[in-house]
């Protein structure tokens, strides 16, 4: 599943993998965590259309477990090329895998989800200037109220964020 949107965006979203729903329809974030996605991007003033989407793991991991290193290694690769023919100016992390996978490879150290989301790092990640955005998964945000209002608020920060950045129409 090679991602979606626009290839020509200045935002790139990133998830972890593809659920059973994005795995029978071929497209990232098209299940009720796909439809929390769709709302928040609304919020904010954007849609599919404005963004590209994509997973760190292009391929659901069995029974929807968290993606192994392994797979996360075989993937990669894929991830890397898509940041580097889109160069977006700001990445959206998507949880804690994408998360971890992003910071890391922009020399930042990962602690947790909990701790990165909502903070905004200038970055260059294979030779692109960006600004990395952690959030929490839509998922997670369905299952636990707490985080479907931090993942609301972080939004607002993308919102500013690319306000101040031009990416977006005030």
């Amino acid at each position: 599943m090679p991602g979606v949107g626009n290839p020509e965006s200045r935002v790139m979203l990133i998830g972890e993998a593809p659920g059973r729903s994005e795995d029978i329809k071929g497209e990232p974030f098209v299940g009720t965590a796909g439809k929390l996605l769709d709302s928040l991007l609304s919020e904010i003033g954007l849609s599919r259309k404005d963004v590209f989407i994509t997973n760190v793991v292009k391929c659901r991991p069995p029974e929807n477990r968290d993606p192994m290193p392994g797979e996360i290694e075989t993937c990669t690769p894929h991830l890397n090329r898509q940041i580097g023919i889109i160069e977006p100016a700001m990445i959206i992390t998507l949880g804690k895998h994408s998360t971890a996978y992003i910071l890391n490879k922009a020399g930042i150290p990962f602690r947790s989800i909990t701790q990165e989301h909502g903070k905004t790092n200038e970055a260059t990640i294979l030779g692109v200037k960006t600004l990395i955005f952690p959030t929490f998964h839509p998922a997670a945000a369905l299952y636990n109220a707490l985080y479907e209002n931090q993942i609301r608020e972080d939004f607002q920060v993308v919102k500013e964020e690319l306000r101040k950045r031009g990416i977006v129409k005030p």
